[in-house]
């Protein structure tokens, strides 16, 4: 299918993109990596008539620590984000799940703005981030304001974004002393094969017992799920398998997959529950290396 024609913008500020995307509404895109927005062009999904693009506002770019906060920009590529000694160290899940992603061709090209903004329910850095407990800090033309990643999404290819509100940066905390994450996903073929289900977890202990604990599904529903019944079956609990097969199956059933060609809405809720329980493992055994 031919790509609709559109009028190409390049703005040089925050200020000027807010500007343009609040002028022409849902008419506008804004315009990263083009990893996902390109192909929707091509597939007639995506329909808007003015394409904005990013790549002149220096300010979304980059990885640093600013006191006991990580940054990173909307505009960091996968490939940054998954070789980044900070990330790996400040939230290993987000550096597990970036490496997961595609190609290197792709990884080299997509980026953590596009991976949120697209809103596709089989993105792979949105459950990391939630696993982490990262939070998003999102600009428009009258202000900014800050979220949780959990908060971000609304429903498959929609977020709390409004007109003319970009994505600016991933604020990540700092790692408690006893606490790892740990993200698992199952896909058909190594490579460009898309997540058919994925589940990031962050586990904080107290004294050998589970202090802190979060799950998030991906894959399985329109938007990332966190599992709270998961989480409360953990905290207070000493680790073990049979306490992580309990919260797994919870996790199991919490999950709303569907059935398409890549698997079936059973075979995925199966998959949960098998990934979910080495997720809580491996994020565990990491926090015991930090003890």
């Amino acid at each position: 299918m031919p790509m609709i024609p559109f009028a190409y913008h390049r703005p040089t500020s925050l200020a000027e993109a807010s500007a343009l995307g609040e002028q022409f509404g849902s008419c506008a895109a804004f315009l990263a990596g083009g990893t996902e927005l390109l192909p929707d062009y091509q597939r007639g999904r995506e329909t808007a008539a003015h394409l904005i693009a990013l790549d002149e506002i220096h300010e979304l770019r980059g990885i640093s620590v600013d006191g006991d906060t990580l940054r990173i920009g909307a505009l960091t590529t996968v490939a940054e984000l998954a070789s980044s000694p900070l990330v790996a160290s400040w939230l290993r899940a987000l550096a597990e799940a970036a490496r997961s992603i595609g190609s290197p061709q792709i990884r080299s090209r997509a980026t953590v703005g596009g991976n949120f903004c697209r809103a596709v329910s089989c993105a792979d850095l949105p459950p990391a981030a939630i696993a982490g407990r990262a939070r998003l800090r999102l600009s428009s033309r009258t202000g900014e304001r800050v979220i949780d990643a959990q908060e971000f999404f609304v429903s498959s290819r929609h977020t709390v974004l409004a007109h003319g509100e970009l994505l600016v940066e991933l604020l990540v905390p700092a790692r408690e002393v006893a606490s790892g994450t740990s993200f698992q996903r199952f896909a058909h073929r190594r490579g460009m094969a898309v997540a058919v289900a994925s589940v990031a977890a962050g586990v904080t202990l107290d004294d050998d017992r589970i202090g802190a604990a979060t799950i998030a599904l991906g894959a399985v529903a329109p938007v990332p799920i966190v599992v709270d019944e998961a989480r409360s079956l953990l905290v207070g609990e000493r680790p073990s398998a049979s306490l992580f097969r309990r919260a797994a199956t919870a996790c199991a059933d919490a999950a709303q997959p569907i059935s398409d060609i890549r698997g079936s809405a059973d075979f995925r809720r199966a998959l949960v529950g098998v990934l979910a329980g080495r997720a809580l493992e491996q994020a565990t055994a990491r926090a015991r290396e930090r003890t």
